[in-house]
């Protein structure tokens, strides 16, 4: 298939579908096992992705040596610094050692470094599930802005960011992909068919280890966005109403992560014993 450049698109699909390894192929990060990605665009990092920051330099630090592996001249890194400096808000916490951050510091830090580059396609996965509400907003602005001049393509499982955000939609069903042109279609053919799913007695967990794996792996980063949210709330004191909301969607995520945990052991053993059996 081809993705467009120039329209902002969502990656709708069950969790287990594929979404997310979509975006790490399309990224870079990871290689496929058969066929070939070809970027013909520049394209980002996963948005607000932490993992590549080095824990005993300081904000600045990690900005500045981001900025320069980027090619960046002496001017431009000036800028990249100040440009995240001024998006993470975190005063003189800039010049600390990124170890000794808060998860929703190392978030805003992150998500300016993704911003702080042109690119032509932002990759986002979750990039919005992360920080307090006003982090949130923020974020959301962010994104926003960048509507005309680059394109997206996001996973969210808030259906109302990929509405406000994206244009098209690309729904994974069963390891092939379905464009449409208009997001909102794409989400109501995705409800239409976990509604005839529900109808006919399926079972909206993956039926094989593969997806199982993926499904519940999709499962823990919801509920590491809980978490962070939830810690975020409580270092900044927010307002209890929030703080119990924040809990509410922890023990949600959990729950649901448990059960796809259990499920995937269980295909597993259904498996190793099917193995048995053949030999």
């Amino acid at each position: 298939m081809t993705i467009p450049t120039g329209v902002s698109i969502g990656l709708i699909g069950r969790n287990g579908a594929g979404k997310s390894t979509l975006l790490r192929l399309i990224a870079g990060m990871d290689t496929p096992e058969r066929g070939e990605v070809i970027r013909s665009s520049r394209v980002s990092w996963p948005v607000g992705l932490s993992g590549g920051m080095q824990n005993n330099m300081t904000g600045r630090q990690n900005a500045k040596f981001v900025a320069r592996v980027q090619g960046s001249s002496p001017k431009e890194v000036q800028r990249v610094i100040q440009f995240v400096e001024d998006f993470a808000e975190i005063g003189p916490a800039f010049d600390e050692p990124i170890r000794t951050y808060s998860s929703g510091m190392k978030s805003r830090i992150s998500f300016g470094l993704s911003f702080a580059f042109d690119f032509d396609v932002y990759i986002s996965d979750e990039a919005t599930a992360v920080g307090d509400r006003a982090f949130k907003d923020k974020a959301k602005k962010l994104f926003q802005s960048k509507v005309g001049q680059a394109s997206l393509i996001m996973v969210s499982h808030s259906e109302g960011i990929l509405k406000d955000l994206c244009q098209a939609g690309l729904y994974l069903k069963n390891g092939s992909a379905y464009w449409y042109e208009d997001i909102n279609e794409a989400i109501a053919v995705y409800h239409a068919d976990a509604d005839a799913k529900k109808k006919a007695g399926e079972s909206a967990l993956p039926n094989d280890v593969i997806g199982a794996r993926h499904y519940l792996a999709e499962c823990h980063q919801i509920l590491k966005g809980a978490q962070e949210t939830l810690k975020e709330l409580q270092e900044e004191s927010a307002p209890a109403e929030q703080i119990k909301a924040a809990s509410q969607d922890v023990n949600t995520a959990g729950a649901v992560a448990k059960e796809a945990r259990l499920h995937l052991e269980a295909l597993i053993e259904t498996q190793g014993q099917t193995k048995k059996r053949s030999s």
